[in-house]
């Protein structure tokens, strides 16, 4: 997905969920959306955007420990602590400290 694409996606959601629901799922401030939709937003939309397709969108990444998963799956287990509950959960501690396929 292209940047251009996450920023229309970003637009239509704005316009379906609402601007404070929309930003709150995001976890930024409505007041980042509201200058992304005028066009007056001064820094790098590439967080924003990337989080735009982690939350809203519908890409898969395909995981080396998991096989193909949602980018949202991804991100989440990306974001988890090293906690050495399951075999599983270290592999994929140690996998996504070194992958990039979720953060194209």
């Amino acid at each position: 997905m292209t940047q251009q694409d996450r920023l229309a996606l970003l637009l239509r959601t704005i316009e379906e969920k609402g601007q404070a629901a929309t930003a709150r799922a995001l976890g930024v401030s409505a007041s980042a959306l509201s200058q992304i939709r005028k066009g007056t937003y001064g820094a790098d939309l590439t967080n924003i955007l990337m989080r735009v397709s982690e939350v809203f969108g519908t890409e898969t990444v395909n995981c080396p420990v998991m096989g193909v998963i949602p980018l949202r799956r991804c991100a989440a287990e990306r974001r988890k602590p090293c906690a050495a509950t399951s075999p599983q959960r270290v592999r994929l501690w140690k996998a996504c400290r070194n992958c990039r396929e979720g953060l194209k």
